[in-house]
């Protein structure tokens, strides 16, 4: 996110990451900032833009050679099916597979509607999208995947009779439903290769992953955690502490990755690659 993020932010995360033996780098996905008099400070939205996340990844993934890349999560249904479906195996190709997808549905906002109307707006699809219309997508992308001729006919979207490439590096590229809610928690059960949600209150988060478990998901479930939030002392010791803390609630309730969100913070790479360092001892 700015003002810190850019290309020589992405390659020292990265590669500090990589370095210290840490497992994956993820990006987050915003498609504009809304402004209007309606929102107010406890949307949970960040206060600046947000840099386009596959070709954030896909600039990571070029400058490592073994730590995966993530979405967490790309809004899926603001771009067409085969547009994205083609964007990521691209990415897949180019990171050799070490590419992890975290799917949403336009989500990203703790006050109702709990999705962003001008984001749908600005990217020409209804919010009556959601739900049915996302699971559509999801079937149309794997189609996309699938071996040629490549065909797919659903309520909302269409492939004809065609050839489509690239195909991802593997069999397919996973796909986790970024999911908060029983319903759509019990979906990614059914449906994806994981899920992922963020740790705002671990009661919750615990129910969430037993609804997961519940509904028969075995996929993986990915845990975003928020060690410090903006406006808290930010020292190696304090960040240490909370991440060791929220590492190991994530690990009790059966989460199976946990991310840390560092880029909520008023940080330079640098600060975050020492913070990051200063784990790795801990650890």
């Amino acid at each position: 996110m700015a003002p810190y993020a850019g290309p020589d932010a992405v390659v020292t995360v990265a590669r500090t990451a990589e370095r210290l033996g840490f497992h994956a780098v993820s990006a987050s996905d915003r498609l504009l900032i809304p402004v209007g008099p309606h929102w107010g400070n406890d949307a949970g939205l960040p206060e600046t833009h947000v840099w386009e996340s596959l070709e954030m990844l896909t600039w990571a993934a070029a400058h490592t050679q073994r730590i995966r890349v993530t979405t967490g999560i790309v809004n899926s249904i603001f771009q067409p099916p085969i547009v994205l479906a083609r964007r990521l195996a691209t990415l897949d190709q180019l990171s050799r597979g070490r590419l992890d997808v975290g799917v949403g549905q336009g989500g990203g906002t703790r006050l109702p509607p709990f999705y962003i109307p001008e984001e749908f707006t600005a990217a020409g699809v209804p919010p009556g999208r959601r739900g049915a219309g996302f699971v559509e997508h999801v079937a149309a992308m794997r189609a996309c995947w699938a071996p040629d001729p490549v065909e797919f006919t659903g309520e909302h979207y269409r492939i004809p009779p065609s050839k489509v490439g690239p195909k991802p590096w593997g069999d397919t590229v996973p796909l986790l439903f970024g999911a908060i809610t029983r319903p759509t928690i019990e979906r990614a059960a059914r449906l994806g290769d994981g899920f992922i949600t963020t740790a705002v209150n671990w009661d919750d988060t615990r129910d969430q992953i037993a609804w997961y478990r519940d509904a028969g998901g075995t996929g993986t479930v990915v845990v975003n955690v928020i060690p410090l939030l903006p406006g808290a002392e930010i020292t190696e010791r304090s960040f240490v502490e909370a991440a060791l803390a929220d590492l190991d609630r994530a690990g009790e309730l059966g989460a199976d990755e946990a991310h840390l969100a560092l880029n909520i913070l008023p940080l330079s790479a640098d600060d975050q690659a020492d913070l990051l360092e200063a784990l790795a001892t801990h650890l």
